[in-house]
């Protein structure tokens, strides 16, 4: 326990990046329609299973063109 303890100002931040990314990117999948490649149901399983990860490739190489 002691040592969970000692990692938790650093495990909470990276939690709460994680999660803030995750919420805001699926918000984004599914209230957009456009998407540089693929489809919706293929972002939010990307989105969801990687973590970190998934939300940034979203918001770097899938997210379409506003309009």
């Amino acid at each position: 326990m002691d040592e969970i303890l000692k990692y938790l100002p650093f495990i909470v931040p990276i939690l709460l990046v994680e999660w803030g990314l995750l919420i805001t990117a699926l918000i984004h999948v599914i209230k957009h329609k456009k998407y540089r490649f693929g489809n919706q149901v293929m972002w939010i399983v990307i989105v969801v299973l990687l973590q970190i990860l998934g939300p940034i490739l979203y918001f770097t190489i899938g997210r379409g063109d506003e309009e």
